[in-house]
Order: C-alpha cells, then structure tokens, then sequence
C-alpha cells in the first residue's frame, strides 16, 4: 500500500524551511517580485525587526532558497533578497502541498456527520 494511501494525511510535501511563519511571510513577499526586494521592504511587509529578518534570511540563503545581494548605492548600503530559481520551484510546490491541504480539510468537513473518518477499535 502507497504510504499516500495508508497516510493520506501525513503532507511530507510541508517543507518545514518553508513552513515556519515568517520564512513563510518572507517567501510569499518575494514571489511576486522577480528582481527582489530590499530589506527594509521585506522587513515593512512581513512585520519582522532586523535580527529577525536576518536569521530568517540566513537560513533561506543557507537552503538555496533565496539570494542576498549587498551593496551600496552611494555612501548606503543596500540589502537585496530576491529568490532563487530552485527558491520558486520549491515554494511553488510547498504551495501546492498547501492546496491539498485546504482541499482535504475542505473534504473531510463535507463529510462530518455522514460517516465516521476511522471506525473505533473493537467496533
């Protein structure tokens, strides 16, 4: 039996790099901007202080998600985070993952009441 079909519930496809909130945040705000955001942008729209967004962003440059870039522009520096083509590839499938998810609760919510998920052991 499909480990699917013995633990349709399990969703190893929840990365759990991913999954944390404020990676979450992170990603998701990076999606829609192919050429990145800089840090102070991705600090203001995900709500995060500055020690914050960097560890997050550590551990995203350290997977392979995301690319940091820093320079200066003049005599300031500036921080640009912009994803990864594997970053997309792999955020673009957790999403999914994420879709299932919704569908299946979706599903199983449907179904209370009409019939029992599991039947009681000794029934």
């Amino acid at each position: 039996m499909s480990r699917e079909r013995s633990a349709p519930y399990a969703y190893d496809g929840l990365d759990r790099v991913i999954h944390e909130k404020a990676r979450l945040g992170i990603l998701t705000s990076l999606i829609g901007h192919p050429k990145g955001l800089s840090f102070a942008d991705l600090k203001r729209l995900c709500g995060l202080t500055d020690g914050n967004l960097s560890r997050h962003l550590q551990v995203l440059e350290e997977t392979g998600l995301v690319r940091i870039d820093k320079r200066f522009e003049g005599k300031r520096p500036l921080t640009t985070c912009r994803l990864t083509p594997a970053g997309r590839e792999r955020f673009l499938d957790y999403v999914a993952e994420l879709e299932r998810v919704v569908r299946d609760a979706a599903d199983v919510s449907a179904r209370v009441g009409s019939e029992p998920m599991l039947k009681p052991r000794g029934a």
